[in-house]
């Protein structure tokens, strides 16, 4: 007979216990919103991926959160490029003992283009909201001048809104 290797006992396996939804979700998010990266938020959490994409679609507000979270990452993000945009990168020059600061026109050309239709669309909701206070502005000067022809259209003829009598003879 072949020998049997004898069985040993094998030390139990940690379980590795799932986190809550709340507690990895908060830990989730708070990554998302750092570094705009889904599977590095999922490790941090202690998640799969595929566990942070179930719960973004079975959960309205966690998808809305998610959508929150990686909007401020791109906000960070953007910030980054602005600044390198802004002060330029430092780059080795061979033979030489210091680098050159390098500016890369084109992509803050592209970024200075998206900008403009933001600030753009910034300023047509604020113009929106002043036109509504010009808005109401307008309709309480009609209400007031609706007001005096009402109150005018009651008085008796020939008594003008000042308590004067009113000079028949004359022509409009």
């Amino acid at each position: 007979m072949a020998d049997k290797p004898k069985s040993c006992p094998r030390a139990p396996v940690a379980v590795r216990q799932k986190p809550s939804f709340a507690k990895w979700s908060k830990s989730f998010l708070s990554e998302l919103a750092a570094t705009s990266n889904v599977t590095a938020s999922a490790r941090k959490a202690g998640v799969t991926t595929a566990t942070a994409y179930d719960a973004r679609r079975a959960n309205p507000e966690f998808n809305r959160a998610w959508q929150r979270a990686l909007c401020e990452g791109y906000d960070h993000l953007e910030m980054e490029l602005l600044h390198r945009l802004r002060t330029g990168e430092v780059k080795p020059v061979a033979g030489a003992k210091r680098g050159t600061r390098a500016f890369d026109n084109a992509t803050a050309f592209r970024l200075l283009a998206a900008h403009r239709d933001s600030a753009a669309r910034q300023r047509a909701i604020q113009s929106n909201e002043d036109a509504e206070k010009i808005v109401l502005a307008i309709n309480a000067k009609l209400e007031g001048m609706r007001r005096r022809m009402l109150a005018a259209a009651s008085e008796p003829q020939g008594v003008t809104i000042a308590g004067q009598v009113s000079d028949e003879r004359r022509e409009p």
